[in-house]
C-alpha cells in the first residue's frame, strides 16, 4: 500500500536558500529530532548519493537515496537501498519574488513488508508528514 504525501509552504526566503538548507543532507540530525544519522556518499552539481538512518527509541533503521539536483530549482529523491519498496520523493522551489518562495515536497513510499511497515511505519509517516513544517522552522532559524 504505497503511501503519497504532499506538503508545501509559502516562506519569506529566497529559494536559493531554502534549496541549499534541502540539499545539506549532512546537518539533518542537527534539526530533524527522528534522524540519528546522516552522510552524503557522493556528491556532485548534478547529483548526491546520500545516507540517512531514522531512529525513535530502541528502533532504527537506515536508508540510501539518489538525488537528482537542480540547483535552486528543485531535488528529486529515489530509494537505493533500505527498508521500502520504493520511494520517490520531489522537492520544488519556486520563486515568488527575490525574498519569497513557495516551498513543496510530493513523497510516495512504501515499505518492505508487513513487519516493516508495522514497526518503522508510524515514525516515518510521522517524519515525512512533519518535514516542510522542519525546514520552515530551520529557515526561520537560520534566517531569522
Amino acid at each position: 500500500m504505497t503511501t503519497h504525501i504532499q506538503r508545501s509552504a509559502l516562506l519569506p526566503y529566497p529559494a536559493r536558500f531554502l534549496y541549499d538548507l534541502v540539499n545539506d543532507v549532512a546537518r539533518y540530525p542537527e534539526f530533524l529530532p527522528w534522524c540519528a544519522a546522516a552522510q552524503v556518499l557522493e556528491s556532485s552539481d548534478t547529483h548526491m548519493r546520500a545516507s540517512l538512518e531514522i531512529a525513535k527509541g530502541g528502533l532504527s533503521q537506515k536508508f540510501v537515496t539518489r538525488n537528482t539536483l537542480v540547483p535552486g530549482e528543485s531535488l528529486t529523491m529515489d530509494l537505493v537501498e533500505g527498508p521500502f519498496s520504493q520511494l520517490h520523493g520531489v522537492w520544488t522551489f519556486k520563486a515568488l519574488n527575490d525574498k519569497a518562495c513557495k516551498i513543496s515536497l510530493d513523497l510516495s513510499f512504501d515499505y518492505s513488508g508487513a513487519l516493516v511497515r508495522t514497526t518503522l511505519g508510524p515514525l516515518f509517516n510521522q517524519a515525512a508528514n512533519t518535514l516542510v513544517d522542519a525546514f520552515c522552522q530551520r529557515a526561520k532559524q537560520l534566517h531569522g
